[in-house]
């Protein structure tokens, strides 16, 4: 098997520790402004950009009030960090740097826009230059399941053959994506927001634990 040339891994649930933050802070938000949304409404829409989460979420007569919720959603996905701490998916470190000594890129992907992910890799210590491109929701015209995010992070990084790129999520829109995209390696990952049963359902090429198991998946002796 083929190495691959850049691994795209998602944020929240993939490589930064999913404790339920992001969900009880759409529900926070949206609670506040008189809206009661279930855990499945907001559950189908883990992996897409929030901003877009947000808009789907609300009826008809709250469209207007979609930027201030979304304003909210961000304060109280602040406060829940900066209480709980940020936690990465334990090995997702290790994983990233050990791929990048193999001359693979790594870029990350994320729903959240620039300033909460910044904020997060901040909170990992995560420098900018352990990673060969980080892109945010706000920086493409499409959230997932379209493929932007994952045609933004090829294009920094000059990897231009799909058959060459590995993503890597853990949600059933994060396999979307991908598989839209037509790259190579479509991974989900057990560590986030979608058990088995839903990641099966979705495309997928592999499926693993976390992103401690990646190793698994690219079998080659340069490894």
């Amino acid at each position: 098997m083929t190495t691959p040339a850049l691994v795209i891994f998602d944020m929240a649930g993939t490589t930064v520790d999913d404790r339920g933050q992001v969900p009880a802070a759409f529900a926070l938000a949206l609670a506040a402004n008189g809206i009661t949304v279930s855990h499945d409404d907001i559950n189908r829409l883990r992996g897409g950009t929030k901003r877009e989460a947000i808009r789907s979420l609300l009826p008809p007569d709250k469209a207007g009030d979609a930027d201030r919720i979304y304003q909210e959603f961000q304060r109280q996905l602040t406060l829940s960090y900066n209480a709980d701490g940020v936690r990465e998916v334990p090995g997702a470190a290790e994983v990233i740097r050990e791929l990048r000594a193999a001359g693979i890129k790594v870029a990350l992907t994320t729903g959240f826009d620039r300033d909460i992910a910044l904020s997060l890799l901040n909170s990992l210590g995560w420098k900018r230059d352990a990673l060969d491109a980080v892109v945010c929701g706000d920086e493409v015209p499409r959230g997932r399941p379209a493929p932007d995010l994952i045609f933004v992070a090829m294009k920094l990084t000059m990897v231009e053959d799909l058959d060459k790129v590995a993503n890597v999520g853990d949600t059933v829109l994060d396999l979307e994506s991908a598989e839209r995209a037509g790259v190579k390696w479509n991974i989900g990952v057990l560590s986030g927001a979608h058990n088995r049963a839903a990641l099966e359902q979705a495309p997928h090429s592999h499926i693993v634990q976390s992103v401690a198991d990646i190793f698994s998946v690219f079998v080659d002796a340069a490894l």
